[in-house]
């Protein structure tokens, strides 16, 4: 039979453990990796403003308008600092389209899409 104090100090680490598993799914959340493409068009964005290629901006699915986020080329280790202003992509399995210039500051021009991570920094 458990002693009270064992009792207590076993649901304080399952309430510790819980409150760890809730912050790391949070964390998750605001991280990713995936393709990345870029595209460069004059049209107006989801956000209503208007794209503008060199501009540090890029497209994502669900995170809001204003999020900025660190982009970094898995192939390079090259990073860039952009806001999310679009929605998108809509090809599977990617999960950002960059601006021209973002694009450009990673070194992927070139070859149009690269493997990415990206983090949310404020």
């Amino acid at each position: 039979m458990k002693s009270k104090i064992a009792r207590a100090a076993a649901a304080v680490l399952f309430t510790l453990g819980a409150t760890a598993v809730s912050a790391t799914s949070a964390s998750a959340a605001k991280n990713g990796c995936g393709g990345a493409s870029w595209y460069a068009l004059t049209s107006k964005t989801a956000s209503g403003e208007r794209m503008n290629a060199s501009l540090l901006t890029a497209a994502h699915k669900s995170l809001r308008f204003g999020t900025k986020v660190k982009v970094t080329n898995n192939r390079n280790g090259k990073s860039v600092v952009v806001r999310i202003n679009d929605r998108g992509p809509f090809i599977r399995g990617r999960v950002l389209d960059l601006s021209k210039a973002a694009a450009s500051h990673i070194g992927m021009v070139r070859s149009g899409h690269a493997k990415v991570c990206y983090q949310i920094v404020g």
